[in-house]
């Protein structure tokens, strides 16, 4: 049986923990006794398109097909070109036949490209990937008040409203309706996080559809352990991901301009993060200025590669996650469980449901500099690191989360036969 896998994204071309996630999922799919697999990846401007289809190759293997698209609409996340829907990718579906459909995000595809399966396949099981909360949530997925930057804890038309008084409550009940009428298509979502599953739930999505499956990680060779000099502290601390507005990078710099400097002493924070380029003005200033502040305190190593992780960890003690929205499972935090890296992570969402609070990592209060100034002063303790370190727990491999994807897709087509068999839920 073929398994389709679909990403917003290659990691060829974008990485991310989205990409990352599917893409593994597909290697390790055809690892799986009785499954094969095919990758289909969005890609846009950067890459010129086809004169006669989006479907595209680009030197990727015969099992990849990228999909160009660049036309979307990410109030609806529906796709303004529905023509590349409805003659290229149908098509696509009727030559390739494959036995389950899984959505990685719609975005570039449009959520159109569900019902387009259905036209295409008839009942083949339909499996969504969630991986935030965009289908919820307006303001960039992330589920924060877009005037007061405050957490939202549950989203509804009329709060939708108030963060976006010149769409309204009522644009917002409709764009609701209108995800939700698509998503009654799918068999199964599917995601890392009990947290992320709970807040669909609570959007309304049926419970017996959620499934709760780790993402799978191929993390490479696993960093050995810093050697320490003698009299050395576990000092060296280090950001890995994107610098844009909601991941808490002013939070984390903040922070580490808080600890006294006989506490601190030859401690480091390395950053390691990209995109900062493509963020709104007044963030890229105000972060540039804060790098300036910290001196020899910080340093900023630019963006990286998951290749290139292994040799990265091999000077870094703790990872820190200070991210001030939910987040769902980031992968950064199984990277560096995976090199036996100890975490410190904001307090809320799928960071402290995956970091275990004096167990593996330590949490602190979210968009808190002040606590987090704390937490890192504790970490640096002589007997804090042994500890965590010896409660790490490997993650979840590549392989392992193919084999409880296939055992899923196995459920929903036995179920085909046998209606009166369940999906295990959450």
């Amino acid at each position: 049986m073929k398994a389709l896998v679909l990403s917003h994204a290659h990691p060829a071309f974008s990485i991310g923990g989205a990409q990352v996630a599917s893409y593994n999922l597909f290697q390790g799919m055809k690892q799986q006794q009785g499954w094969n697999a095919h990758y289909m990846a969005g890609v846009g401007p950067l890459v010129a398109r086809h004169a006669a289809t989006p479907l595209m190759s680009l030197g990727q293997a015969p099992d990849e097909t990228l999909f160009w698209t660049n036309d979307y609409d990410w109030f609806h996340l529906g796709l303004n070109d529905t023509n590349a829907i409805i003659k290229h990718f149908e098509r696509f579906l009727s030559d390739l036949r494959p036995a389950v459909v899984n959505f990685h995000h719609v975005m570039g595809f449009g959520i159109q490209a569900i019902r387009a399966t259905r036209r295409a396949l008839g009942d083949v099981p339909i499996v969504y990937t969630l991986h935030e909360y965009l289908p919820i949530c307006a303001h960039h997925g992330q589920m924060i008040k877009a005037k007061s930057a405050a957490l939202c804890v549950k989203a509804s038309a009329s709060d939708c409203g108030m963060c976006f008084p010149e769409i309204g409550a009522a644009n917002m009940l409709r764009r609701e309706l209108f995800i939700k009428s698509f998503f009654a298509e799918v068999d199964a979502f599917v995601s890392p996080s009990r947290f992320l599953l709970k807040r669909f739930q609570d959007w309304g999505l049926p419970r017996e559809k959620l499934v709760m499956i780790e993402n799978g990680l191929e993390g490479g060779p696993v960093a050995p352990v810093r050697a320490l000099p003698a009299g050395g502290r576990r000092n060296r601390f280090a950001y890995f991901g994107q610098l844009n507005p909601f991941k808490g990078i002013k939070v984390l710099v903040e922070a580490v301009a808080r600890i006294p400097e006989k506490t601190w002493g030859d401690g480091i924070l390395y950053i390691f993060g990209g995109n900062l380029e493509h963020q709104p003005e007044d963030f890229q200033a105000q972060v540039k200025e804060l790098f300036r502040l910290s001196g020899r305190r910080l340093r900023f190593m630019g963006s990286y590669k998951s290749a290139d992780l292994p040799h990265l960890m091999r000077e870094v003690d703790w990872t820190i996650v200070p991210s001030t929205w939910w987040e769902n499972a980031p992968v950064v935090i199984q990277e560096a469980f995976h090199h036996r890296r100890p975490i410190i992570a904001s307090d809320i969402g799928g960071m402290a449901e995956k970091v275990r609070d004096g167990i593996d990592g330590l949490h602190f209060r979210v968009s808190n500099p002040e606590s987090l100034a704390e937490t890192m002063t504790r970490a640096m303790e002589p007997a804090v690191w042994n500890r965590l370190y010896g409660g790490i727990r490997p993650p979840t491999t590549a392989n392992e989360a193919a084999r409880l994807h296939a055992a899923l897709f196995e459920k929903i087509l036995a179920r085909r036969s046998n209606p009166a068999l369940a999906v295990d839920h959450v």
